[in-house]
């Protein structure tokens, strides 16, 4: 199993990261993706890389942080080609639901991340709420360059996905597609080719069922595989494989 999205930078997490990559390597994880959402939690990530062979991690503004963190595609560019375990652009894309950043600046930054991860030929990770047809416009833009795009969390409509898979897009599950009323959810997984399939905790949110409600970590994940592998129809050990072979194409990892 590969965790392709979380946050180890946040608490409380953080506080005992010997414990949570135990665990995670005890319930079979084989990789965790670390993923940056500001500048100060990318000085984290440097560090956080450093403590396992397991964990990677990424280089991105998130939407909701754009306000207070400027950013540049030379300066994304910089700081990917840091450190060789940074192997992706994110998490960026456009959260319309909060607000907690400008559209115009969620939207300046998005293109920049895409531009710089053209120019690395690595993947964006993309962050979409609340705004499918706005993401889907933006990254089409792009489509000649053929970016390399992992939809993290993906909560999107049917309609949503087509587009994307246009795009040649992947999808990454998260403990959402345990949530009772995620039938439609469920129902537009089930539709996803298992080629462009991913799976991801993004703790320490989003717990899955049966742990709903509490802080969520690595090791969790083997739920949301379960849900998934009962959603397509595939015995767990296939859909574990085919996640895992899926993540390792689109990073470019062994």
């Amino acid at each position: 199993m590969i965790d392709s999205h979380c946050h180890l930078d946040h608490e409380p997490m953080f506080s005992d990261l010997k414990n949570v990559i135990n665990r995670s390597k005890e319930v079979g994880i084989k990789k965790i993706l670390s993923i940056c959402t500001t500048n100060d939690s990318f000085q984290k990530i440097v560090e956080i890389v450093k403590l396992d062979p397991i964990i990677f991690g990424t280089y991105g503004i998130h939407p909701h942080e754009c306000n207070t963190n400027d950013v540049t595609k030379k300066k994304i560019i910089e700081n990917v080609k840091l450190n060789k375990k940074i192997i992706a652009i994110g998490e960026s894309g456009l959260d319309f639901y909060y607000n907690n950043s400008s559209m115009e600046k969620q939207i300046s930054s998005f293109k920049l991340h895409i531009e710089a991860a053209i120019d690395l030929n690595i993947p964006i990770i993309v962050h979409s709420r609340n705004a499918e047809n706005e993401t889907f416009d933006i990254l089409n833009n792009y489509k000649k360059y053929k970016p390399k795009i992992l939809m993290h969390c993906f909560t999107g409509s049917k309609e949503f996905a087509d587009k994307l898979l246009t795009l040649n897009s992947y999808f990454s599950a998260s403990g959402i597609i345990t949530f009772k009323n995620s039938s439609d959810l469920r129902e537009t997984f089930a539709l996803i080719p298992n080629d462009k399939l991913l799976i991801e905790t993004d703790s320490p949110y989003l717990a899955p069922v049966p742990l709903r409600g509490k802080k969520n970590e690595p090791s969790y994940i083997k739920y949301t595989l379960e849900k998934l592998a009962e959603v397509k129809k595939i015995h767990i050990d296939k859909i574990e494989n085919i996640t895992t072979q899926n993540f390792n194409i689109l990073f470019n990892l062994k």
